[in-house]
């Protein structure tokens, strides 16, 4: 038996034999073409990139509606991009290089700007896959294995999964899993498991190397096990496991339609983070009140040219209409450090603390007036919030809103129906932010606690080192601190207070939270069912006699042993072992 550790991708228990799936980079031949040849290779050249479009469409047709599409339009548009293309083109003309030579080096020109860390080298990895795809088809080989399905209950094993691949594969519901060598928790083949629901591992290391087709294989999306040809004994671990949070699941869905309300009357709202329409479904099937957080980023990235105002104010609308009376949380952009659209570069030497976020949009003025317009227009059709993220300063904010109204009044001036007001919060993210949380309360609507990057700040640690990821502790003393001060700003000031970090997700905290006193927690879909179940089992004076036992303490890991000790005695089927509870909490939001 082998055992690999690897990044939980996608949450879920499988158990299944092995379906490898051989797709490493396109082999490329290197050599020069006479002059006289040159006429002839651009024709293949046309041929191929023709072909490959039509693949893509093709397998973008089947998959119908939902964010896997969307992606796989993106890709279309990257293998017939005139810029790439034409660039190939005069390498072969200029150069006289072969079609294949042209198309890498092309492709890998453009990926040289976008930089190699974070979300940006994950879009250059979608910009290799298109031009595997196109060399693929120069060379004569199937890019991809679309006539190739995997037998019933398979489980996928791969170096790395391309996405068009992956939707293919994945999207015909005879999948139960994915394990992948390579890979992170954003790249697209992941969001596409999480969107389909199909248990995943990334980033497990040598698994294509230690298994071969046919071979016995478990994995654990919560944690990142992964075990090849594993004993019986482990075997019927995993199968209790998987047992276990059917049966769980099964049970917690049935409060969906409960609030979440403490035995003593004290009400919390649940709502969910989302980055795309297609999640609202996901949202309402797991009981969330509202849209706490919507990531608009999302619809910037991984494409050349910007979205329209239309492109906005559809996503709004869909997502608006479909929530009903609910409300929805939609959050200007949070562009800049390694969130960028393809051909922007960050040469900043610290991007995490440099021109991101609000900074980026004031800076930036046109970005932030179409995305306002598109809200604006959206407002008369349910209930929406703007947020605006990474707020540390009253000016910061004043100038924000003060754009949002001229916005609207021009907007009226041009005929356009509005709603009459929308609420604008911020995002508290930084140490600044939530220590002078009463100043900042007079001068908007509500706040959201984005313990991601408080945590980050207040502790001086890049949550993506994996060198230092094990410092962010959520339990930390001074973050709990920050929180009480970032709540008693709220409450002077009469505004609600929500989290939307992935800690707001974590039912081992649900409790300490209640008792500092938010208002409402905005987590993944799937997260809502076991926070309920904790908030309605408990009372709101138990939560902060917990609070206050833990926060006797000085150290971080005696504050975090006793609350996660005290919690799993009340609820051991919702929280995790101290130990098993991995880097999931380092988790980009």
């Amino acid at each position: 038996m082998a055992k690999l550790i690897g990044i939980p991708a996608s949450p879920g228990v499988a158990i299944g034999r092995v379906f490898p799936v051989d797709r490493r980079r396109a082999r490329v031949p290197r050599f020069h073409i006479s002059p006289e040849q040159v006429a002839g290779e651009l024709e293949r050249l046309d041929h191929a990139v023709r072909d490959s479009v039509e693949q893509l469409r093709a397998i973008r047709e089947s998959l119908g509606e939902g964010e896997e599409g969307k992606i796989l339009d993106a890709h279309s548009l990257m293998a017939d991009d005139p810029s790439i293309m034409e660039g190939a083109r005069s390498l072969v003309r200029e150069e006289l290089l072969n079609a294949e030579w042209a198309v890498r080096r092309a492709f890998r020109e453009v990926s040289e700007k976008l930089g190699n860390d974070g979300y940006l080298a994950e879009r250059r990895a979608d910009l290799d896959e298109v031009s595997d795809r196109i060399i693929h088809n120069l060379i004569g080989e199937a890019p991809i294995t679309e006539t190739e399905q995997p037998p019933e209950g398979a489980i996928l094993v791969a170096y790395d999964l391309p996405t068009a691949e992956a939707a293919v594969l994945l999207s015909g519901g005879r999948v139960k899993g994915l394990v992948t060598d390579f890979g992170s928790k954003t790249s697209h083949t992941a969001i596409l498991a999480r969107a389909l629901e199909v248990p995943a591992v990334v980033g497990a290391g040598q698994a294509s190397e230690l298994c071969k087709a046919g071979d016995l294989i478990a994995l654990d999306g919560n944690s990142g096990e992964v075990l090849i040809s594993p004993e019986p004994e482990e075997i019927l671990r995993f199968e209790t496991a998987q047992a276990e949070a059917k049966f769980r699941e099964a049970a917690l869905m049935e409060e969906r339609d409960l609030p979440a309300v403490t035995l003593d009357g004290r009400r919390v709202g649940l709502w969910a983070n989302i980055e795309f329409p297609e999640e609202v479904p996901s949202v309402l099937a797991h009981g969330g009140e509202g849209v706490g957080l919507y990531r608009t980023e999302f619809l910037y990235l991984n494409r050349e040219e910007l979205p329209t105002e239309d492109e906005h104010f559809r996503a709004y609308a869909s997502i608006l209409q479909q929530m009903g009376d609910r409300p929805v949380v939609i959050r200007t952009l949070d562009l800049g450090g390694d969130k960028l659209p393809i051909g922007h570069r960050s040469h900043e030497p610290n991007p995490a603390m440099g021109l991101r976020a609000i900074r980026f949009t004031l800076r930036h003025p046109q970005l932030f007036r179409t995305q306002v317009r598109a809200m604006w227009r959206a407002s008369t059709l349910g209930r929406l919030r703007i947020m605006l993220p990474m707020i540390a300063a009253v000016g910061e904010l004043r100038e924000a809103k003060s754009q949002i109204q001229a916005i609207r009044q021009e907007l009226i001036r041009e005929g356009v129906r509005v709603a009459e007001r929308v609420p604008v919060g911020i995002m508290l993210e930084t140490p600044a932010a939530a220590m002078a949380a009463d100043r900042l309360a007079r001068e908007c609507d509500f706040f959201s606690i984005g313990t991601n990057d408080l945590i980050q700040y207040s502790l001086a640690i890049d949550r993506g080192n994996r060198d230092v990821a094990y410092l962010y502790r959520p339990l930390h003393l001074g973050v709990l601190r920050m929180v009480q001060s970032a709540v008693e700003g709220a409450r002077t000031a009469g505004i609600e207070i929500a989290m939307c970090g992935e800690m707001a997700g974590d039912p081992a905290y649900s409790l300490v939270l209640l008792a500092l006193g938010l208002d409402v927690l905005s987590m993944n879909p799937a997260d809502i069912p076991p926070v309920k179940r904790v908030l309605r089992s408990a009372e709101l004076r138990d939560a902060r006699e917990l609070l206050e036992a833990a926060m006797s303490f000085s150290s971080v890991d005696e504050i975090e042993r006793f609350v996660v000790e005290q919690m799993r005695k009340r609820f051991p089927q919702l929280v995790s072992e101290p130990r098993d509870r991995g880097d999931s909490r380092a988790a980009t939001a």
